[in-house]
C-alpha cells in the first residue's frame, strides 16, 4: 500500500468521473455564500458583528452561510423597529 502520492499520480485520476458528484456541491455552496452576503448587506444597519460574519461566511464555505442563517439573522431582529 502506497502512503505517499506525488504530483505524477494526479494524472492517473479520472476527474470527469467525480465531476458530477463535486459540481453540485460547489454550486450549492456558492449560491449559499451569495445569498448570505446579499442578506448581510441588505440588513447591515441592524446586524451586529458584520466583519466577523463576513469572515465566517467566506472561510467556512458551506457551513458558514448555514450558521449565518441559523444564528446571525437572529441578532438583528431585536433591533428592528415595528411601525
Amino acid at each position: 500500500m502506497k502512503l505517499h502520492y506525488g504530483l505524477d499520480d494526479l494524472k492517473d485520476i479520472d476527474f470527469m468521473a467525480i465531476l458530477p458528484i463535486i459540481l453540485p456541491i460547489i454550486i450549492v455552496g456558492t449560491i449559499l455564500v451569495l445569498i448570505a452576503f446579499i442578506d448581510l448587506y441588505r440588513y447591515r444597519k441592524t446586524r451586529e458583528n458584520i466583519r466577523i460574519w463576513i469572515m465566517i461566511i467566506l472561510f467556512a464555505n458551506t457551513l458558514g452561510p448555514i450558521l449565518y442563517f441559523a444564528i446571525g439573522r437572529k441578532d438583528g431582529e431585536k433591533f428592528e423597529t415595528r411601525d
